[in-house]
């Protein structure tokens, strides 16, 4: 079948217009696949979905992660969960990032096994704020020089959920999702700095400027700064779009070579709702 697709401006990502609840067409999922693996980054504009329909959508691009956090899964749905920064009896009732830039990172990178790609569907959207950045890591790694790709190639570095619990709270005036939510009390993990793609064969940088804890066999000060050079490398203009989400939006990542933060956002002027869901 053939897909009406549009590349954004810049290095990655294309717009689709496409129905994804008129998924009947036998090889939909291979072309939608193939299409994230090539652009790394898809947006599916005026989407009406309820939530199964946002599952069987999810599942065109893989097995539907439902190790979630069970704080903020939506009852009924194993894998969804809702992003947001609406408060209700005092709780959010959401994933939430207070009002300030959220840090860069992959999604759950603080499991042993990452996420292969991530789907989000905005249903209240502010209108001021709230953008979701998006970093190129594949593209970025390929535009380091030889001598620095030579450096990271066989190291690793640790992902730690409890470091990023910290980090939440110190930014955010104590609040943090980390840090309340149900997968918390994870172990530590360690992942390649730069990993090969498995499906695509290509190397990205795996960074998260609040989750990583340090690069192993490195002393402190040079893991900082390397991680600190590294992420300003990924995140700077050349390898990053902005996304404006409308009402109706869907987008999806490959979380293996995307990065991605959310901008700051007033959560006392403007409300802001999406519902996640993960593959593997």
């Amino acid at each position: 079948m053939d897909l009406k697709l549009t590349p954004l401006a810049g290095c990655f990502g294309a717009r689709v217009d496409h129905d994804l609840t008129a998924s009947t067409e036998p090889d939909l999922a291979e072309v939608l696949t193939s299409a994230l693996y090539r652009h790394r980054l898809l947006i599916f504009p005026n989407q009406h979905l309820n939530h199964a329909d946002l599952l069987a959508a999810s599942g065109l691009f893989g097995t539907v992660d439902t190790d979630v956090d069970r704080l903020y899964a939506v009852s009924g749905f194993p894998g969804i969960t809702m992003v947001s920064n609406i408060v209700e009896d005092n709780a959010h009732i959401g994933i939430y990032d207070g009002d300030h830039e959220e840090e860069w990172h992959a999604d759950n990178s603080f499991k042993a096994a990452l996420t292969r790609a991530t789907i989000l569907y905005s249903v209240i959207t502010p209108a001021h704020g709230g953008e979701t950045r998006f970093a190129d890591a594949t593209q970025a790694y390929a535009g380091l020089p030889a001598e620095v790709k030579q450096r990271i190639e066989d190291l690793r570095a640790v992902h730690s959920i409890q470091q990023l619990a910290v980090r939440q709270s110190e930014a955010s005036a104590g609040q943090s999702s980390a840090a309340a939510g149900t997968l918390a009390g994870r172990a530590e993990v360690e992942h390649p700095l730069a990993p090969v793609h498995s499906i695509t064969g290509a190397r990205s940088l795996l960074l998260g400027s609040m989750v990583v804890k340090a690069v192993v066999g490195l002393a402190k000060q040079e893991s900082s700064q390397l991680l600190a050079e590294l992420l300003a490398h990924t995140t700077s203009a050349p390898y990053t779009h902005s996304h404006r989400w409308q009402q109706g939006d869907v987008v999806v990542w490959d979380n293996h070579a995307v990065l991605h933060t959310a901008s700051p956002c007033d959560s006392t002027r403007y409300r802001r709702l999406l519902y996640r869901t993960a593959v593997r």
